[in-house]
């Protein structure tokens, strides 16, 4: 993902682009945003187009155009092929404007400007404990505008590791299990560069040590939300299902102790869909 284009909260505007207006304005942000986007071309598959723009309209306002976020997403659209978000908070960590943005999320799909996606921030306050049920209620709320739904800058805060950890179960849980959300990015990890500091570190010091929620998440990732069967095939037609979660698999064949490597297959689990995968076993 590639975060940003254009962020519209005044204090985040630099001085020089305040200093323009009118024309010169819009063919800067123009130039800007179709030079960025050719310059990381397909290395950034997703990119947010107007940061937070519920929390500010500087463009908007010094051109006088209230549509012109729309322009913003029609311009970055015909500058390349990367899928186009919105990006914003207290639209799920809180509700302050969670109807405001899918009414926005809503705008824009109607307008066909290329909206490919809401981003989502979910910045949890300072032992703030997330609520699933909150969460949940929250995100049915915004995929009722129909586009995927990231969670874009997930963190907690908290100055116990344990509750940390509890913490961050709670809220991965809560998104991971939505059939609206595609997709999770957490906003730092590290105690020494994370922006919170180590109340919301994942790893500390210098050599990257795990914390206990750096633990928790690496348990929910690597084993709990990771299919991982064994089945024994007695006799030939034999057919079983296997109930697996999304993202890319490898089957392996073994026979009295060995692998039959020439068997081994890999396929991927898409949301929507079953795969059937058939083995021929000649001994």
């Amino acid at each position: 993902r590639c975060h940003n284009l254009v962020w519209s909260v005044d204090q985040w505007v630099q001085d020089w682009v305040k200093q323009l207006h009118g024309d010169e304005l819009r063919n800067v942000v123009k130039d800007h945003i179709e030079e960025t986007m050719q310059t990381y071309g397909s290395k950034c598959e997703h990119w947010d187009v107007d940061n937070e723009n519920l929390h500010g309209q500087f463009f908007q306002s010094a051109l006088h155009d209230p549509s012109y976020n729309l322009e913003l997403f029609r311009i970055a659209n015909a500058a390349g092929n990367s899928q186009l978000f919105l990006n914003d908070y207290n639209v799920v960590a809180s509700g302050a404007s969670t109807n405001d943005y899918l009414n926005q999320g809503r705008q824009f799909k109607n307008a066909n400007v290329g909206l490919d996606g809401l981003g989502v921030q979910c910045h949890f306050g300072s032992e703030q404990r997330p609520d699933p049920n909150t969460i949940k209620r929250r995100l049915d709320q915004l995929a009722q505008c129909g586009v995927p739904i990231w969670a874009t800058e997930l963190d907690v805060m908290s100055s116990n590791e344990n509750t940390r950890a509890d913490f961050y179960e709670a809220a991965l849980t809560a998104l991971y299990s939505h059939p609206a959300v595609e997709g999770i990015l957490f906003w730092g990890f590290w105690d020494q560069a994370h922006w919170r500091g180590d109340k919301a570190a994942l790893v500390k010091g210098d050599n990257l040590q795990l914390t206990e929620a750096g633990r928790r998440v690496l348990d929910l990732f690597e084993n709990q939300w990771m299919t991982d069967e064994t089945h024994v095939l007695s006799q030939a037609g034999n057919q079983l299902t296997v109930r697996g979660f999304h993202g890319d698999y490898q089957l392996h064949v073994m026979y009295q102790g060995r692998e039959l490597s020439n068997l081994k297959q890999t396929f991927t689990l898409v949301k929507g869909s079953t795969k059937a995968v058939h083995l021929n076993v000649h001994l």
